[in-house]
């Protein structure tokens, strides 16, 4: 067994964390380390894709910040930073990376919600 091997073993999936999907709207809540100081800030904004598995599991998230510019965001799934996710929305996507939505601006950037039947 080697040393990769040990560590997934040991990897336990957080409980604050739930199945991340594309296109779902999130609040992720980051610790942020400023010089002596640690604080939760919030990410709010869109899963445009989710990567890997195992210990480098990761997923981006994107907003839209002020004036329009888009911020693009990549959080490791089983970091110890991550504080929680929360699954604000569903959307109905057909694609497992939504990097078209780096083109589209306001309404034009809008999901479809998946409802529950």
């Amino acid at each position: 067994m080697n040393l990769l091997e040990s560590v997934e073993r040991q990897l336990e999936p957080n409980p604050d964390i739930p199945n991340l999907r594309p296109g779902d709207t999130v609040n992720v809540h980051a610790r942020i380390v400023e010089g002596d100081r640690e604080r939760v800030q919030v990410f709010k904004g869109i899963v445009i894709r989710k990567r890997g598995g195992g210990p480098n599991a990761n997923f981006t998230v994107r907003r839209i910040a002020s004036h329009g510019i888009g911020v693009e965001r990549t959080f490791l799934l089983h970091s110890p930073r991550l504080e929680k996710v929360e699954v604000v929305r569903n959307a109905h996507v057909r694609q497992a990376q939504l990097y078209y939505l780096r083109d589209r601006r306001g309404k034009n950037a809008r999901l479809r919600e998946k409802r529950a039947r």
